[in-house]
């Protein structure tokens, strides 16, 4: 008897919650949520959400107004949310900003400019100007800027000019500006980044290394190997790490070199996990060795690794 009201209770509470939820469903299909904006102003854009809630769009004075300040956080809200808005007399004042100490916003004004339709790659117009400014400015800070510029612009007339500078130019500044900006554009300029590999500033090389693992393509591979006893423990590391990414297999040699006798040990421990990307079973005996003898854990750690994926 007393089972049979408990199960005709719980009966009742089902029944019920289902009538909850039907009433519910029949209420939210009756009453729809408008879900395709329509009609002009902001429910135009969209729809039934709330103001507060919607994304403002800058207009062409708060751009000028903004640019002109070079306040960094107001330019890079105005300009982010003036993405699309079409505005040729806020360009001569956006542009300086390529220039701008920070550089965040020099990221963010040469991301809004070449988003424009027209003003700022034709003839004699910003594009040209930045391009002129890296070739002929006497200043080295300002030429490094708009090679970085460039870089952010992703036309290809930027090859050549960064990759004229990264051979050519006096300072090193400027050098390692162009070399990031060839990243940038998914270029080694046409080997400049292989000729560059030898730069004597030890900040050019590191800043070629970057670009060379960032690119499809990068043309000089082999040259990577003599970076492996560069007199800089960064750029060693940073050269077997890149071969290593590449998975440059003919590196086996100098790269058990930096492996066994590398007196960093961050070196020795990136030269371990390429040895065993490369999978060559010749050095099968150094990094036991390495694994059992090495007086730093990490390395012994990652010769241990690499053997297991011999």
């Amino acid at each position: 008897m007393r089972r049979n009201s408990i199960l005709k209770l719980a009966m009742g509470c089902f029944l019920s919650v289902a009538a909850s939820f039907a009433a519910t469903d029949a209420h939210s299909q009756g009453t729809p949520r408008q879900a395709t904006p329509n009609g002009p102003g902001l429910a135009g854009v969209y729809g039934s959400q709330p103001a507060d809630q919607a994304e403002f769009l800058s207009t062409p004075d708060a751009i000028k107004s903004a640019a002109a300040s070079g306040a960094p956080t107001l330019v890079w809200e105005t300009l982010e949310h003036g993405e699309k808005i079409e505005c040729l007399d806020c360009i001569p004042l956006v542009a300086p900003l390529l220039y701008d100490a920070n550089a965040k916003t020099r990221e963010i004004a040469a991301w809004w400019l070449r988003r424009r339709i027209f003003g700022v790659f034709g003839q004699g117009e910003v594009y040209q100007q930045t391009i002129q400014t890296l070739q002929t400015s006497s200043d080295p800070v300002t030429r490094s800027y708009a090679a970085y510029a460039l870089g952010e612009f992703f036309a290809a007339p930027g090859i050549t000019a960064c990759a004229s500078a990264l051979v050519t130019d006096g300072d090193a500044r400027v050098r390692s500006a162009a070399a990031s900006a060839l990243g940038r554009l998914n270029s080694d300029g046409g080997g400049a980044l292989g000729v560059a590999l030898g730069d004597s500033d030890p900040t050019v090389r590191l800043a070629v290394l970057a670009s060379a693992g960032r690119i499809n393509s990068f043309s000089s591979a082999a040259g990577l190997a003599s970076l492996t006893s560069d007199s800089s423990i960064e750029v060693r590391r940073r050269a077997i790490e890149v071969l290593d990414a590449l998975d440059v297999s003919d590196a086996v040699a100098p790269v058990a070199a930096a492996a066994q006798n590398d007196a960093d040990a961050r070196v020795r421990a990136v030269a371990c996990h390429a040895l065993g990307t490369f999978g060559n079973t010749s050095v099968l005996s150094l990094l036991q060795n390495l694994s059992q003898n090495d007086p730093d854990p990490f390395v012994r750690d990652q010769a241990t690794i690499a053997l297991r994926r011999l």
